[in-house]
C-alpha cells in the first residue's frame, strides 16, 4: 500500500511541473507575439499623405480687358489614391478685373498739362470690378502619370461689385481737369484742345458702386511635372451682368452686362 501511495506522489508532481512549464511556454508565445506587432508597426513603410488643398494665383487676358485672380481650392475625392488624381476640385475664387471698350484708342494730346499727354480718346468712365465666386473642376483626361498634362472642366459664377470712375482729362480750354458731361462734352471731344490725361487719381473720390453677379466655363490644362505644384493654362467664356448700363464711350451706348472669352495663365502648390 505504501509502495502505490509513493508511485501516485511522484505521478502528480511531474503533472504539476508539466502544467508549469506549458504555462511559461504559453506566455513567451504571447510575449513574442506582441513583440512582432509592435516591430511591425514600428517598421511598416507609410505612404505619401493625400493631397487636400490647393492656392494658385493668375493672370487672366480677356477680349474685353485683364484680370487678377487667386484660387483656393480643396480636392474631394472618395480616396487617398484619387485625390492625387484631382478629379473633382471645389474652388473659392477671387478676382480682380478691369473692362475696356474693343474700339478704345490712345492717342497722343497737345501736351503741356500736369498729367500724362497720352489719354483715350472719348472715353468717359474707366469701370473695374472685384469678383468672389464658387467653381467646381472636373477630370476629363489626364493624369495621374507623372508629367502628364491633365485636362479638367471648369464651371462657376458668384458675385461682382462694379466700381465706375469717371476719366478725366487735361483741356487747354479749362484750368481744371475735365470729365465728360453737357457742359464739357464739346471742348472733352475737341482733339485740337486736349492736352492729355489727367491721371488714375483724378476721380478716385468719385467712384460708384455697381452690384452685379458673374458665371464662367472654360477647359484647364495642367502641365505640372509634380503632384504638388500647379503651373496651369485656362481658355474658356465670362459673363457679367450689373445692375445699370456702364457706359464707358462717349460715342458708344452703355450696357448692363459683358460677356468675353479668356486665357490665364497660372501657378501654385498643393499640399
Amino acid at each position: 500500500m505504501k509502495r502505490l501511495f509513493s508511485i501516485f506522489m511522484v505521478f502528480a508532481a511531474c503533472l504539476q511541473l508539466g502544467v508549469v512549464a506549458s504555462a511559461q511556454t504559453a506566455a513567451g508565445s504571447k510575449d513574442t507575439v506582441k513583440k512582432y506587432k509592435l516591430t511591425y508597426v514600428l517598421q511598416k513603410p507609410s505612404g505619401p499623405k493625400p493631397i487636400t488643398r490647393e492656392l494658385s494665383v493668375g493672370l487672366r487676358l480677356n477680349s474685353n480687358g485683364w484680370s487678377g485672380f487667386v484660387d483656393i481650392g480643396r480636392v474631394k475625392s472618395k480616396d487617398a489614391k484619387h485625390s492625387d488624381m484631382f478629379y473633382k476640385v471645389r474652388l473659392w475664387q477671387v478676382e480682380f478685373t478691369e473692362k475696356k471698350d474693343p474700339k478704345e484708342v490712345k492717342i497722343t494730346g497737345q501736351g503741356g498739362g500736369k498729367g500724362s499727354n497720352k489719354y483715350i480718346y472719348g472715353k468717359i468712365n474707366n469701370f473695374y470690378a472685384l469678383k468672389l465666386g464658387r467653381a467646381w473642376m472636373k477630370m476629363l483626361a489626364g493624369k495621374p502619370d507623372p508629367g502628364s498634362v491633365s485636362i479638367h472642366w471648369l464651371y462657376g459664377g458668384g458675385f461682382s461689385l462694379g466700381m465706375l470712375k469717371p476719366y478725366y482729362i487735361n483741356a487747354f480750354s479749362d484750368p481744371n481737369a475735365i470729365k465728360y458731361d453737357e457742359n464739357t462734352k464739346v471742348n472733352f471731344l475737341d482733339k485740337n484742345v486736349i492736352e492729355g490725361s489727367a491721371g488714375f487719381a483724378k476721380g478716385l473720390g468719385e467712384i460708384k458702386m455697381v452690384p452685379g453677379f458673374h458665371f464662367k466655363s472654360g477647359i484647364h490644362f495642367d502641365f505640372s511635372a509634380s503632384r504638388k505644384s500647379i503651373i496651369g493654362v485656362e481658355v474658356g467664356v465670362n459673363g457679367e451682368y450689373y445692375t445699370q448700363e456702364v457706359q464707358l464711350l462717349a460715342n458708344h451706348a452703355g450696357t448692363p452686362y459683358f460677356v468675353d472669352l479668356y486665357v490665364a495663365l497660372q501657378v501654385g502648390k498643393r499640399w
